[in-house]
C-alpha cells in the first residue's frame, strides 16, 4: 500500500508549476501560456534519465498493483483491478498522447517576450496538453481513492475477524463454566456392599 499511494502521490505533482497557469488561473493570459510553453520546452531538453527513471516508476507502480491482485480475492479483485484499469488509462495517455505532443511541439519555441501574443497552434497545444496532464492525474487521485478504499476494508475485516474469534473464546469459556457448575450441584451416589447386603438379607428373611 505504500509504495502504490507513494508512486500515485509523486505523480500528481507532475507539471503542476505549469498546469497551474493554465487550467486555474482566470484568465489565461499570454503571459502564463508562454511560462507554460518555457517550462515545457525544457522538458524536452532535459536529459535521457529522467525518462528512465520515468519508465522506472511506471514499471513499480504497475508491479506492485498486478502483484497484490494475484491472490485473487474478491477485495482484490474490485479495487486493485480498477487501480489497474485507470493505471492503464494513464500510461496510454501520457505515451500515446502527452510525450509525442510534448516533442512534436515543444522542443523548440519561436523567438518571443512575455508580453507577446502567442501564436494559435502553440496556444491550443499548451491547453490541450495541460488538459490531458489533468485527466491523468484525476486518473491517478481515483487510483489513490481506491487503494484507500481497500486498505479500510481489509482493516475492518480483521477487527471483524478479531471480534468473533475472541466471542467464540467467551462463548467457549462459559459453556466450560456451566458445565462445572452442573457438575458440582449433582450428588454422587455411591452404594457400599457392607450396606447392601444386610439389608437384603433382612428382606429375605422376612420373606
Amino acid at each position: 500500500m505504500g509504495v502504490r499511494a507513494a508512486v500515485v502521490v509523486c505523480a500528481l505533482f507532475t507539471h503542476w508549476i505549469a498546469d497551474s497557469l493554465t487550467l486555474w488561473k482566470s484568465p489565461v493570459t499570454d503571459d502564463h501560456l508562454w511560462t507554460a510553453a518555457y517550462y515545457y520546452s525544457i522538458i524536452t531538453k532535459g536529459p535521457k534519465e529522467a525518462l528512465y527513471f520515468l519508465a522506472a516508476i511506471v514499471i513499480l507502480g504497475a508491479s506492485t498493483l498486478l502483484w497484490s491482485l494475484n491472490d485473487l480475492r474478491a477485495g482484490n479483485i474490485m479495487f486493485d483491478g480498477g487501480s489497474i484499469f485507470l493505471f492503464a488509462t494513464t500510461v496510454l495517455m501520457y505515451t500515446n498522447t502527452v510525450l509525442p505532443s510534448l516533442y512534436a511541439k515543444f522542443s523548440t519555441l519561436p523567438f518571443h517576450s512575455l508580453k507577446d501574443p502567442m501564436p494559435r497552434l502553440l496556444r491550443n497545444a499548451t491547453l490541450e496538453l495541460a488538459s490531458n496532464h489533468l485527466i491523468c492525474s484525476v486518473a491517478l487521485t481515483g487510483i489513490l481513492a481506491l487503494q484507500a478504499g481497500r486498505f479500510w476494508v481489509e482493516s475492518t475485516e480483521d477487527e471483524e475477524d478479531d471480534f468473533v474469534v475472541a466471542e467464540s473464546d467467551a462463548a467457549t469459556q462459559e459453556h466450560q463454566l456451566k458445565g462445572r457448575k452442573s457438575r458440582a450441584k449433582t450428588p454422587e451416589i455411591s452404594i457400599r456392599e457392607d450396606k447392601v447386603k444386610p439389608f437384603l438379607q433382612q428382606r429375605v428373611q422376612a420373606t
